[in-house]
């Protein structure tokens, strides 16, 4: 059984934090994040730390508990360093270009596709084929990062559509006579 919930989640300076009832708020440089925390756990700040622990000694509430603290810390890392995702385009043609709270994609298709940037996400496009999706919050960023890819992902034969930058695309060799 992983042991992580035992784990204490340090506390960067310039983070603060807020603990109401079940409800965790979370409030940094890079924005505030809040989570509503399961019944089973309880957390508790100590000092500069802090930690989950199981009201229950069920094998749920542990699992809750690991859960909560890594959800915790990826919160608190959101909140003051920020997380992001890199895309790359490959094909020819494919184009990105960043236009305030809208995404243009030309990937190919008889159109142009436009994709809506939700709230507390930010997309920056440095090249034609290069996107970069930042925000605090891990989840959002990593879904509408995959949003972006799912639009036309890598094919196997020549490697064409969006992919992540450190991604392997696996080749497949031409039919063969």
């Amino acid at each position: 059984m992983s042991r992580i919930a035992n784990a204490p989640v340090e506390i960067p300076a310039g983070v603060e934090i807020s603990l109401n009832g079940s409800e965790v708020s979370i409030k940094g440089s890079k924005g505030t994040l809040s989570r509503v925390v399961h019944a089973d756990v309880n957390v508790e700040q100590q000092g500069g730390t802090l930690t989950t622990v199981a009201r229950i000694k069920s094998k749920q509430a542990v699992a809750q508990a690991g859960t909560t603290r890594a959800l915790l810390n990826n919160m608190v890392i959101g909140v003051s360093q920020g997380f992001e995702k890199k895309l790359t385009l490959v094909g020819v043609g494919y184009r990105a270009k960043a236009q305030g709270s809208k995404l243009d994609l030309t990937l190919g298709f008889s159109h142009p596709v436009q994709y809506e940037v939700p709230e507390g996400i930010k997309i920056e496009t440095p090249s034609q084929t290069e996107i970069v999706v930042s925000g605090a919050d891990k989840q959002i960023v990593g879904q509408v990062a995959a949003d972006i890819r799912a639009y036309r992902p890598p094919e196997p034969y020549k490697g064409k559509g969006v992919r992540y930058t450190d991604e392997h695309v696996v080749r497949k060799d031409a039919k063969k006579k």
